[in-house]
């Protein structure tokens, strides 16, 4: 009877964890390029270095190519001993430093995992040093006893193509809007609904610690009616937090600082809102279709604004080199980041729900406006096949030529 081999059992789990986790991680960041380089500029304000802001998109791009990789070969045990020795340093820098972010807490979400999963830092700690540092030490050990799927002749094949097709799949992300949208701004979503709180939510669990005599004590809700005028305010702890909305705060200012906000979240008519949270750093290569866009709302007496973060004088500036005829509106720059991966980008709401989004590069031509714009408009449901398409696209093209190669590398060389 065939002894069995706990240890290699135990070592190619811990390889398919670290290979799904890390394929996993690698793809939601690499949907989201501009998200991960957002978080990327937070770490180095964080840490002071805010100088190399510059660099912060390249950084995301390739920190979602190393992940991806990283697991993509431990998953088919390419280059065993190499792969698992850099899986390895780089869950121990990792550990330690969201053992930092952990206990310091300069940047409040580590973004591990986008918008996709949102741990929080003492979860993604203990995340890396409960499971996948444990999981790198065992894969690094024994990393022989992991069976490769394929030969060392096309080895080469899996790091090129999975470099290649992350760094790939990154910039189209990049250069469109992400194929799959996390956050709560998506299309289909009703802001009003994402900023409701459900009438059996949890509320905030709170302390209130006050002094008297030297002596400090702790009162809750229900005991806070014990306290009298010898008391001495402390302070105020939130020992579990209750219910937070997708969506905290929405506020759009005009001209005369007026938040008009919540009555063009309840116009019944269709609304289109450009986006940009800088203009100084918007793009003005597509200024033509953004103007077609805004005669076509202003033929069909649609409203049109332009919601930004930016100065009157950046606002002029933009005024004075696009042409704009249409109303700007103020709003919280890290908000209009949220709503779409894009500056400019073009919003189309109705009754508070986000009926459509547009990058900059994407805008109806000035050729394809009105069916394009009228087509949305008559598909209030959002029929969302056109996302879809590019999905199982990238899927596909993900898969087949790893199966392909995989059935030629068995045929020829692993029958040998």
């Amino acid at each position: 009877m065939k002894r069995i081999d706990y240890l290699k059992i135990i070592t190619e789990i811990c390889r398919v964890i670290l290979g799904l986790t890390f394929i996993f991680s690698g793809t939601v960041k690499a949907i989201d390029p501009v998200g991960g380089a957002f978080k990327i500029e937070d770490y180095f304000g964080a840490f002071g270095l805010s100088a190399l802001n510059d660099i912060s998109l390249f950084t995301s791009i390739n920190l979602s190519a190393l992940e991806f990789l990283l697991g993509l070969c431990i998953l088919t045990a390419s280059h065993r001993r190499i792969t698992t020795f850099i899986m390895l340093v780089f869950m121990s820098f990792m550990t330690l430093l969201t053992l930092y972010l952990a206990i310091v807490n300069p940047v409040h979400d580590c973004g591990c995992f986008g918008d996709a999963l949102i741990l929080t830092n003492w979860q993604t700690f203990f995340k890396n040093f409960l499971v996948l540092l444990p999981a790198s030490i065992v894969t690094y050990i024994f990393h022989k006893k992991m069976t490769p799927l394929y030969s060392h002749k096309a080895w080469w094949f899996v790091i090129v193509f999975g470099y290649l097709f992350s760094v790939g799949f990154a910039y189209y992300n990049y250069y469109n809007l992400p194929i799959v949208d996390f956050r709560p701004y998506k299309i289909g979503a009703n802001i009003p609904q994402q900023m409701s709180i459900p009438d059996d939510a949890p509320q905030d669990e709170i302390e209130f610690i006050y002094s008297k005599d030297g002596k400090t004590k702790v009162f809750t809700m229900e005991t806070i009616a014990e306290i009298d005028s010898t008391w001495t305010f402390v302070e105020t702890k939130v020992v579990r937090p209750g219910y937070v909305p997708p969506i905290t705060s929405f506020e759009l200012y005009d001209s005369s600082g007026e938040n008009i906000a919540e009555t063009l979240l309840a116009e019944s008519k269709t609304v289109f809102i450009l986006v940009s949270p800088n203009l100084d750093k918007a793009s003005d290569s597509d200024i033509d279709e953004i103007n077609n866009v805004y005669d076509y709302a202003v033929e069909r007496s649609i409203s049109f604004y332009c919601a930004t973060n930016s100065s009157e004088e950046s606002i002029e500036n933009w005024v004075n080199n696009t042409g704009a005829e249409y109303p700007f509106l103020r709003c919280d720059d890290i908000t209009l980041k949220t709503i779409i991966r894009s500056n400019p980008g073009l919003v189309l709401l109705k009754s508070g729900t986000i009926l459509a989004k547009w990058h900059y590069k994407n805008i109806p031509s000035i050729e394809t406006t009105n069916s394009v714009l009228d087509s949305v408009l008559d598909d209030s449901a959002q029929n969302n096949n056109g996302e879809k398409c590019p999905r199982i696209l990238f899927i596909c093209s993900f898969i087949l030529p790893l199966l392909l190669v995989w059935i030629y590398d068995l045929l020829k060389f692993k029958r040998k």
